[in-house]
């Protein structure tokens, strides 16, 4: 896929409609099992292994006739354990932030022209590495509260060091039990120093309610 799409309105990419969000930089694991969409995997895996992965905003990902949120993730896939009838288990990565121009028409899977939206470049100094720090602790401490409460959560985060503001708050969010609408609010962000805002809201709210389940009474 180009790095921004053509000047047509952006670049064809088969989709796979979610109610999960897929950041960039994580891992998801998905079973494959509608025919549209082991069709889809027999030919990412024929081509470059990549496609689109969007947040249903209403309805179902099985079946058809869902809305979708316009911004997503372009994603490749990693492992891949496919049965002789198509239906798969795999693992695939974020790669980087797209938005949907348009969908295509749905035979024999959904499709859509969509744009990359990379995050601008950091300020040479202050602006939004200021608050990763603070972020990333608090993170630290939602972490520990949801392995007390007995969550499959490790206590220790991604690495965030050497990487962009913007790649570390979407590590960072990816490492913390968000829901689905934290985590597409924080893909949303338009850059670094919102994303920061944004995850530091979701993180306030779910250290307090984790807090909450762990108190006495």
């Amino acid at each position: 896929m180009g790095a921004t799409g053509d000047a047509g309105g952006g670049t064809p990419l088969p989709m796979f409609p979610l109610e999960a969000v897929l950041l960039p930089d994580a891992a998801l694991r998905l079973r494959v099992f509608e025919p549209r969409y082991r069709a889809m995997l027999r030919d990412c895996l024929a081509a470059d292994r990549r496609f689109g992965v969007v947040l249903v905003a209403r309805g179902s990902e099985v079946g058809g006739g869902d809305e979708r949120h316009p911004v997503g993730t372009l994603a490749e896939v990693g492992e891949a354990v496919v049965d002789p009838d198509g239906r798969a288990r795999i693992v695939v990565v974020g790669i980087e932030r797209l938005v949907v121009r348009r969908w295509l028409a749905e035979v024999p899977y959904p499709r859509a022209l969509v744009g990359l939206w990379p995050d601008p470049p950091d300020p040479p100094a202050g602006g939004p590495t200021d608050r990763l720090d603070a972020v990333a602790r608090r993170a630290r401490r939602v972490r520990a509260l949801a392995a007390e409460l007995g969550a499959g959560v490790a206590v220790t985060g991604p690495p965030v060091g050497g990487v962009a503001a913007g790649r570390a708050a979407y590590r960072i969010a990816a490492s913390v039990p968000l829901g689905p609408h934290d985590r597409q609010r924080c893909l949303e962000a338009p850059d670094a120093a919102r994303r920061l805002e944004v995850l530091e809201e979701a993180l306030t709210d779910l250290e307090a309610a984790l807090g909450h389940r762990l108190t006495p009474g």
